[in-house]
C-alpha cells in the first residue's frame, strides 16, 4: 500500500513539472537549492558514520560485554519481525546485517528499528540506504526493550 502511494506520489509530481516554463528567478534558486543539498550529502558521507545517532527517542547507549541472553531473545524478536525483508548474510528486501555494529552507532541502529520513518526522510545514511534499496523501511511499532535486544543480537553478528 505504501508503494502505491510512493508511486502515485511521484507520478503526480512529474505531471505537475511537467507545467509551463519557469521564471529564470526560480530556475536559479532551484539550482542553488540542488548545490546545497548535494554539498550536505557530500559533507555527511565524508563524516563518519559512527558519530551519527540518528534521528530518534535513542540519545545515548552504554555498551558492555555481550549478554548472551539478551542476544538470544533478540533473535527470537529478529526472526519474527525482521527476517521477511533482513538476513544475517544475504541481501534481502533489506542490507545483510552481519557487521552493522561495526558500520553503524548503537544509537543509530536502535533508532532506524524505532523510527524508520523520520530516519529514511532526515537521515543521510538511511536516504542513501533507501536509494539503494529502493523499499523504506517498515515500522514494527517495536518498543525500546525489544530494539535493544535485537542490538544484543547485532553485536553476536560480526561482518566477514
Amino acid at each position: 500500500m505504501k508503494l502505491k502511494v510512493l508511486v502515485l506520489a511521484l507520478v503526480v509530481a512529474f505531471i505537475s513539472s511537467c507545467g509551463g516554463e519557469q521564471k529564470k528567478d526560480q530556475k536559479v534558486s532551484g539550482e542553488k537549492e540542488v548545490k546545497e543539498v548535494k554539498k550536505e550529502v557530500k559533507a555527511e558521507e565524508t563524516a563518519d558514520p559512527m558519530k551519527n545517532k540518528g534521528i530518534g527517542p535513542i540519545t545515548n547507549v552504554e555498551l558492555a560485554e555481550i549478554d548472551e541472553a539478551m542476544a538470544a531473545e533478540g533473535k527470537t524478536v529478529f526472526k519474527a519481525k525482521c527476517s521477511a525483508c533482513h538476513k544475517i548474510s544475504k541481501r534481502v528486501v533489506g542490507p545483510a546485517l552481519a557487521g552493522v555494529t561495526e558500520r553503524r552507532s548503537p544509537e543509530w541502529i536502535m533508532n532506524m528499528i524505532l523510527n524508520p520513518e523520520e530516519m529514511v526522510a532526515k537521515d543521510p545514511i538511511a536516504k542513501k540506504l533507501l536509494g539503494e534499496y529502493l523499499a523504506p523501511m517498515a515500522n514494527q511499532s517495536l518498543t525500546e526493550k525489544e530494539a535493544r535486544l535485537i542490538l544484543e543480537y547485532f553485536r553476536t553478528k560480526k561482518g566477514k
